[in-house]
């Protein structure tokens, strides 16, 4: 099958095929060395890109479904350049299709078992189905109903009769006497005691009639409960035995496989994305990765995150594990040092700000400054005073925030410890550091600071405005059944009982955020969250209450979770937002702690 495709299917040759400056990196670091290994997606690989969606767009096979599309730029053992292109996934159901990059060894080794699990899987989902909209459920709700309308008449009417019996005791008492006042109160109590069996009748009535239903729904959720079991173990089964099965190849010669490579388990779908089958084709075929791009073609519906034609980066969950065993022996040109930048910062400082590596960056040797090409992508590396460094520049600085730690300090003397209060005493300039936004103080992950107010008062306004993007991920305490969804409920916090925040239509604020399963593990769920609002504890209040998802935040014993964790399993992991000065778009990323 012919998957090497010369350049000019792609591009003209007038084109700058010199042109070695990077929009983007995909990056690793090698699990040997440690070194950080780097492929670009240059100017060139992007116009590649774009000329296969021109074909993509004529050709009515791929308009169907959403998925990931890339593009490899090689160097053959020759000196010749070629073109390996490659989807994540099935198309059209296919994983084999001509002119693209096969899909990684392994799958054929499970087919079979996969398609019987599925089978199986598909079997428990559809009886689940049916035993959620048992018909019994709605005749048991009914039924309910009628008699408790029923019991409230009766308990009504007997109150009533009960009031009139009285007043006609009152009146007994004055006017008879003897016999006469014995027979007819007697009489009254007759009818008390006929009206107290009408009631226990009616009860027992009730019971017996909804007896039988209640035994049915009863065995239906015990029931739900084994299949949801059994759904978690075979998909466990599957995702074990397809990692054991996939085998990955880097440019050492190296070979392992995922389960290996990450022995402690990944989401649904590593090793089907488009990096890893392009970078495994080209190490097991002798070929030199020179620059790659990926991105999304195709409908939006099941990732409503993703716009047809806009280049990605590695995927957080699946592809950006795998990067740096990919990426190994791969050369690298050495980076060029940088002796122009000037910083208004103590020369210690300064030695330790210039080995971050902020990518795709040009230093301004005369301002100091940072000028940006395109979205920024950044990994968080390098340390700034004990503190991880997403990123940072004149205008402001991004860390990860370890959990346990404010945001902000305090009104009290024991809460004074926090992240602004360790800058602003060790920064030379720390003391115009003011906090963007906020993190709960057991949430870990990205936090923004200003190094001035009209940085803080330009970044304030995009987040006001909700043009700030924030991902978080968060692991649950138990197993949804939802993959995907939106939760609508607004927040209220009793000022009695601060901080909690609990639901309230009535005097809550709207809180909107939507959510989607990114993997089952033993008995907790995976999940990413993405907030349209920032009210406080939004993510945990919607996360535990029922009418959002119904199961806490692992760790979160504010909000109910009662298994022993070591940490509140929330983190702060994506953040986009416009820089302030220059105006491109900025993605900044801090690799999930647990």
């Amino acid at each position: 099958m012919m998957v090497l495709h010369p350049l000019s299917d792609f591009i003209d040759s007038n084109f700058p095929v010199s042109d070695s400056s990077a929009n983007y990196y995909y990056q690793g670091r090698c699990p040997q060395s440690g070194e950080l290994l780097r492929l670009p997606r240059t100017p060139l690989v992007e116009a590649i890109a774009y000329s296969l969606m021109q074909h993509l767009a004529i050709d009515n096979r791929y308009s169907s479904e959403g998925k990931m599309c890339g593009v490899l730029l090689v160097s053959l053992p020759t000196g010749e350049q070629r073109i390996l292109k490659a989807f994540s996934g099935l198309l059209n159901g296919d994983s084999v299709v001509e002119g693209w990059v096969p899909p990684i060894p392994g799958r054929d080794q499970v087919a079979l078992q996969e398609a019987s699990t599925l089978a199986q899987l598909d079997a428990i989902k559809q009886e689940l189905i049916t035993l959620k909209q048992l018909p019994e459920r709605l005749q048991y709700e009914t039924l309910s109903r009628e008699f408790e309308v029923r019991l409230q008449q009766m308990s009504d009417r007997h109150r009533d009769r009960k009031n009139q019996r009285h007043e006609k005791r009152q009146i007994l008492c004055k006017t008879l006497a003897g016999e006469t006042l014995h027979f007819a109160l007697e009489q009254l109590n007759e009818e008390s005691r006929r009206e107290g069996i009408e009631r226990k009748q009616l009860k027992r009535q009730r019971n017996e009639e909804l007896k039988p239903l209640q035994q049915l729904i009863s065995a239906a959720d015990t029931r739900i409960r084994e299949l949801k079991q059994q759904r978690q173990e075979l998909s466990r089964q599957l995702q074990a035995q397809m990692h054991a099965a996939y085998t990955l190849i880097n440019f050492l010669g190296q070979s392992l496989s995922l389960q290996q490579l990450i022995p402690g388990g990944m989401p649904t779908g590593t090793g089907d994305c488009c990096a890893p089958k392009l970078l495994h084709y080209a190490a097991k075929h002798n070929f030199k990765p020179l620059a790659m791009a990926e991105f999304w073609w195709g409908s939006s519906s099941t990732h409503q995150d993703k716009v047809q034609g806009e280049f990605y980066g590695a995927c957080t969950e699946r592809c950006q594990p795998l990067m740096g065993f990919l990426l190994s022996g791969l050369t690298q040109s050495k980076p060029t040092t940088d002796t122009s930048i000037t910083e208004r910062t103590s020369p210690s400082l300064l030695a330790t700000l210039k080995s971050f590596p902020l990518l795709n960056k040009e230093r301004d040797a005369r301002q100091g400054r940072v000028r940006f090409r395109g979205s920024v992508e950044c990994l968080y590396t390098g340390q700034l005073l004990g503190f991880d460094t997403v990123y940072e520049d004149e205008w402001l600085i991004v860390v990860n925030k370890p959990p346990g730690l404010l945001s902000v300090p305090g009104r009290y003397f024991d809460t004074q410890d926090s992240v602004i209060t360790h800058l602003r005493h060790l920064l030379p300039d720390g003391t115009g550091l003011v906090a963007v936004h906020r993190l709960d103080q057991e949430t870990s992950g990205i936090l923004m600071l200003a190094r001035d107010l009209q940085t803080y008062r330009q970044l304030s306004q995009q987040f006001e405005q909700r043009l700030v993007r924030k991902i978080y991920e968060a692991v649950l305490s138990d197993s949804i059944t939802t993959e995907r969804g939106v939760i609508s409920l607004p927040l209220w916090g009793n000022p009695q009982n601060r901080p909690y925040q609990q639901v309230d239509w009535q005097y809550g604020k709207p809180s909107v955020t939507h959510f989607q399963m990114i993997a089952v593990e033993g008995n907790y769920t995976r999940v990413e969250f993405t907030p349209l609002t920032g009210r406080t504890h939004q993510l945990r209040v919607h996360a535990a209450d029922v009418r959002g998802l119904g199961v806490p935040i692992l760790g979160d014993r504010l909000y109910g979770c009662r298994t022993a964790a070591s940490r509140l399993h929330l983190h702060a992991r994506n953040l986009y937002f416009e820089h302030p000065q220059s105006g491109e778009t900025i993605h900044l990323q801090a690799q999930t702690p647990f």
